[in-house]
């Protein structure tokens, strides 16, 4: 399949999750702006289809990552971001979704699984209110926090900066 065709509607992803379930497969949603995709965005997503048997994916739109990062983000367009991530051999489905965060998201598609990479705690999950009413497992995933797109984008500031 090409990494294109995994970039989906949330309806046709719904009907996937919808298939995966009705053959007893487990669904798993993680979510993030994967601005400049990066080893511990892949590590992340790795960890995430551990936990299930399908890995779906939301990408954060481009306003919403702008309100989310500040001015000047994201480098990447939605677009590039979700055929990046659609490359992973890990992600079965990715979608682009325009609110702050997954709550939505986790009520239109009711996942087993709600990933979440290492920066949280199972106390600081935005989302964590709604996946215990549904009763979708929030699972901390991934490697320690080691690796930001923030951080990869000072050094490559601090790299082009001309030095006497």
């Amino acid at each position: 399949m090409n990494s294109r065709d995994k970039i989906v509607s949330l309806e046709i992803l719904r009907e996937m999750t919808a298939g995966a379930r009705a053959h007893g497969k487990t669904v798993v949603l993680a979510n993030g702006i994967f601005d400049l995709l990066h080893v511990g965005h892949v590590r992340y997503l790795e960890a995430a289809r551990r936990e299930g048997d399908m890995l779906v994916v939301a990408i954060n739109a481009d306003a919403s990552a702008r309100q989310l990062k500040g001015p000047g983000r994201p480098i990447l367009n939605e677009r590039a971001r979700a055929e990046l991530v659609s490359a992973l051999a890990a992600v079965a489905g990715v979608v682009i979704f325009h609110e702050l965060n997954v709550e939505r998201l986790l009520e239109f598609l009711h996942p087993d699984v709600h990933a979440k990479g290492t920066d949280y705690t199972p106390a600081t999950v935005p989302e964590r209110a709604t996946a215990a009413r549904l009763g979708i497992r929030v699972a901390i995933v991934g490697d320690p926090k080691m690796h930001s797109t923030s951080d990869l984008f000072s050094h490559i500031r601090s790299a082009a900066i001309p030095r006497p």
